[in-house]
């Protein structure tokens, strides 16, 4: 079995490990369903109410795509602006940084004030939230580029384009999708957070009414396709990470052995 292999084994069994303790402990201690429900109910929850609950997991995943979109749209956008010039660098970090503060739910409301509750709400949240470690990691690195090998190539005649594009922005790349894995976990906090204050649809919707009537095993369902559509686009953007920026990691079965 290789190195891979075996810590994918072991990733498994902890996840494992984790529900079954989870299930002894409850019926060990005779935990009130209302309390803690056992993974066991959770997914007996997720069976049965999957028909009910397929299209509010549909618009989590539109708001939360179309969001996650835009802002690395506009992440990338000002993360290269930043990231070339010094000046705008100590002029605009700052301001991100102020904004980065803001606890998102502090700007739902305006955003219901200015486009009303339901999707739009949804996908500017998710989008504002996922914006900034977009921008600080592709400026930084562009920032970090050798200025030895940027002055190699001025010498060659190379532009500040051509520089960019043939150097710059392929060493940006690691920065880029390790961004990228951060922004869309935060994208889905973003999203589900808008659902639950301005939305009638959506799993933050649904877990914020089956908390009210005290359906504790549904919001427990939610949080598992939350975490479930996370682990999907992570993975997704950690295989791609793989297929794009392979010159810049080791293979573990080599590293190890």
């Amino acid at each position: 079995m290789t190195e891979t292999a075996r810590i994918k084994l072991m990733s498994f069994s902890l996840i494992a490990g984790f529900f079954l303790t989870w299930e002894v402990l409850c019926i060990l201690l005779n935990v009130s369903d209302l309390v803690l429900p056992r993974p066991s109910e959770i997914v007996v929850t997720l069976w049965v109410k999957f028909p009910i609950l397929w299209p509010h997991i549909l618009q989590t995943l539109y708001s939360t795509l179309i969001g996650f979109s835009l802002g690395v749209c506009i992440g990338v956008t000002l993360g290269v602006l930043v990231g070339t010039s010094k000046v705008a660098y100590a002029v605009a970090y700052p301001l991100l940084v102020g904004f980065s503060s803001i606890p998102k739910v502090a700007v739902v409301p305006i955003f219901v004030l200015w486009f009303g509750s339901g999707t739009t709400p949804a996908i500017l949240t998710a989008m504002v939230i996922c914006v900034f470690p977009i921008v600080v990691n592709i400026a930084t690195g562009l920032a970090t580029t050798e200025p030895d090998l940027e002055d190699v190539l001025k010498t060659l005649g190379a532009s500040k384009r051509e520089i960019l594009w043939n150097v710059g922005l392929p060493r940006t790349m690691p920065y880029f999708f390790a961004s990228l894995k951060v922004a869309i976990t935060l994208s889905f906090v973003g999203a589900v957070l808008s659902e639950t204050v301005a939305s009638n649809r959506g799993i933050g919707n649904v877990m914020m009414t089956a908390s009210s009537n005290f359906q504790v095993s549904l919001v427990f369902a939610g949080l598992i396709i939350l975490a479930v559509l996370g682990v999907v686009l992570y993975t997704f953007f950690s295989m791609l990470e793989r297929r794009v920026t392979g010159w810049a990691t080791r293979d573990t079965d080599i590293a190890i052995t």
